[in-house]
């Protein structure tokens, strides 16, 4: 397991089809697809996820794909579920890290085997044929702080020197999308909220109470567990909540978006 910074030097002129291919995800839902099949040109790998962090010790995928299947998107939620990035060395390092003076790239690896977890090895490594992940981390003075990580599988050729100075290459780049890919974000979002905050005030107080957590980052049981009511309560109140607010997922709910319930469809049933 080891972490290292990139350095500072001018990176070299990039193939112009990775450029454009990291570029055509963002802003859009296909984010860690397109960085997986542009990077797969010069970086052979299995998964590819997107995860954001910040101080206060939330967790979100921004992001994850599969080279076959949906795997990684189902791996990555019950990453962020079960909070496994409490468990997880370089995620943990990067959400307690103070913020610097400017922008900071690090490079960070680690195998299946240094995983001391064992729930957390088998839930995103042995189980799904995971070996290994390497990851460019983003810590940024306005404090966002995000993780794009690429993974290989136990079919695949162990991470070496050469991968990892191509990710380093590569690094400003993957960071320069993630960051664009947070403003799309974030301008969908501000122009959202005003319409979101004003259907917050048809709720019933423990309908607001719950929606409070789930806005501060915390998993329906963590829910339960401040307020003291069992977690069945709480995912009464969450579908209530959903359903009154016109939204189906906990997604909808952070990014204050409209989603498809504010057309009359029934939300999404509570997990």
């Amino acid at each position: 397991m080891k972490r290292w910074p990139v350095g500072g030097a001018d990176p070299p002129l990039l193939a112009a089809n990775v450029v454009s291919g990291v570029l055509a995800g963002v802003g859009t839902t296909q984010l860690a697809a397109s960085y997986l099949v542009a990077m797969h040109r010069v970086l052979p790998v299995t998964f590819c996820t997107v995860f954001a962090a910040n101080a206060a010790g939330g967790i979100e995928t921004v992001s994850a794909a599969s080279s076959y299947g949906h795997t990684a998107e189902r791996t990555a939620e019950r990453y962020v579920a079960e909070r496994f990035d409490l468990l997880d060395p370089h995620m943990a390092w990067l959400a307690a890290r103070a913020l610097p003076k400017r922008p900071q790239l690090w490079i960070a690896h680690h195998v299946a085997t240094e995983v001391a977890d064992a729930a957390y090895r088998a839930a995103c490594y042995t189980d799904v044929g995971i070996r290994e992940r390497a990851s460019v981390l983003l810590l940024m003075p306005t404090g966002q702080r995000a993780a794009v990580s690429f993974y290989r599988s136990l079919a695949q050729p162990d991470f070496d020197r050469e991968d990892f100075r191509r990710l380093e290459t590569h690094a400003q780049l993957l960071a320069d999308a993630t960051m664009a890919h947070g403003r799309s974000a974030a301008a969908r979002h501000d122009a959202a909220e005003p319409l979101l905050a004003s259907r917050l005030l048809a709720l019933s107080l423990r309908e607001r109470e719950v929606v409070g957590h789930l806005l501060a980052g915390r998993t329906a049981k963590e829910a339960a567990r401040a307020i003291g009511i069992e977690l069945t309560t709480v995912r009464t109140h969450q579908y209530r909540a959903f359903r009154r607010l016109g939204i189906r997922t906990l997604k909808e709910l952070l990014r204050g978006t409209n989603g498809p319930a504010a057309q009359g469809e029934p939300p999404a049933p509570a997990r």
